[in-house]
C-alpha cells in the first residue's frame, strides 16, 4: 500500500516530513525566532523538538495530514493571507480564491470558511499525495481541486476563471507562479506567501507582480516595502499592500478584527527590532 507523503518548510522554514500520520523527519530551521510563534504558541527558540511537538500538535488538534483534517474554521491571526481572502470573499472583493491544502493540492473556492479553514494553521506545503477523504470534505463545502488533484496555483487560477469567476485571489510562492498567474489574468489579486530566504533579485521582481506580500523573514521585502508599499498590517511578521486592490482588501479585513486597532499616517516599512524574526535571511 502506497504511502501519503506531505512535505512542509514551516516554524522558521524547517522542511518537515510526515508520512501516514506521523512526523518522519525534521530539518534544521532557517530562523531560531519568530515573534509570531511565540504569542501563538508560546515557542520562545525554534528548533527541531519544538517544531516536531507542533507538527504532532497540528494533526492532533485538527487532523492535518490525514482523512480527519478540519476544513472549515473562523480568524487564527488578525491578518493572515487565508484571513484576508476570507474577508475579502465574505464583502465580495473577491469571487474566488486559489490557495494550496495538504491532502488535496491546490483548492478553488468561494466558501469564506473554507479558505480560512485550509490556510490558517498551514504553511508551506511542498509536496503532497492526496487523500480522498479530504478532497470529499472541501467538495461537500464547495471547494474544487484539480484533476488529478496536484499543487499548480498557475492551473487553479486557470480553472477559477473557466468557472466563471472574475475576480481571483491567488497564493503564490515563487517569482515564476507571480508571472504566470499575472499572465493569465491582469485582475487576479496576487499574494506573496512563504518567502524566508528569497532573493534580492526575486524579492525586486515579485513587488513588482504581486497586490500583497508578507514579509516573513525576508530582509529585502522588508527594504523594498520602503519604496513599493502603500500599506502595512502587523509588524513582527508585516503584510505589505502594493497596489490599490491589495490595500482595499486588507482595509476590509481590518474592519473584521475585533482587537483595536491604530491607523495612523507614517513612513513605511515599522520595524520593531525586538519583534522581528532572528535571523533575517
Amino acid at each position: 500500500m502506497k504511502r501519503d507523503r506531505h512535505v512542509f518548510e514551516t516554524l522558521g522554514k524547517a522542511r518537515v516530513v510526515v508520512e501516514d500520520g506521523k512526523v518522519v523527519d525534521v530539518g534544521i530551521p532557517l530562523i531560531t525566532y519568530c515573534r509570531l510563534w511565540e504569542k501563538i504558541r508560546g515557542i520562545s527558540e525554534l528548533n527541531e523538538q519544538e517544531i516536531k511537538d507542533n507538527i504532532e500538535f497540528r494533526i492532533r488538534d485538527f487532523g492535518m495530514c490525514t482523512g480527519d483534517r478540519v476544513v472549515e474554521m473562523d480568524a487564527f491571526v488578525g491578518f493572515g493571507a487565508s484571513e484576508t481572502f476570507m474577508t475579502a470573499l465574505r464583502r465580495g472583493l473577491l469571487d474566488s480564491t486559489v490557495t494550496v491544502c495538504e491532502g488535496a493540492g491546490t483548492v478553488i473556492t468561494a466558501n469564506p470558511a473554507l479558505v480560512q479553514g485550509i490556510g490558517a494553521r498551514l504553511s508551506g506545503v511542498i509536496e503532497t499525495t492526496p487523500i480522498e477523504a479530504v478532497i470529499k470534505k472541501l467538495k461537500d463545502k464547495e471547494g474544487e481541486t484539480l484533476d488529478p488533484p496536484r499543487i499548480d496555483q498557475t492551473a487553479g487560477l486557470q480553472m477559477a476563471l473557466d468557472l466563471g469567476y472574475e475576480r481571483v485571489g491567488v497564493t503564490v510562492s515563487t517569482v515564476e507562479d507571480a508571472r504566470r498567474c499575472r499572465a493569465i489574468s491582469e485582475h487576479a489579486v496576487i499574494f506573496g506567501v512563504h518567502l524566508t530566504g528569497i532573493s534580492r533579485e526575486d524579492a525586486e521582481a515579485f513587488c513588482e507582480i504581486a497586490d500583497l506580500i508578507t514579509a516573513c523573514a525576508s530582509p529585502h521585502i522588508r527594504a523594498l516595502a520602503a519604496e513599493k508599499a502603500v500599506l502595512q498590517a502587523g509588524t513582527a511578521i508585516p503584510i505589505f499592500a502594493l497596489t490599490a486592490i491589495g490595500k482595499e482588501l486588507l482595509l476590509e479585513r481590518a474592519k473584521e478584527v475585533e482587537n483595536p486597532l491604530l491607523l495612523n499616517t507614517m513612513k513605511l516599512p515599522v520595524l520593531p527590532e525586538d519583534r522581528q524574526p532572528k535571523p533575517l535571511v
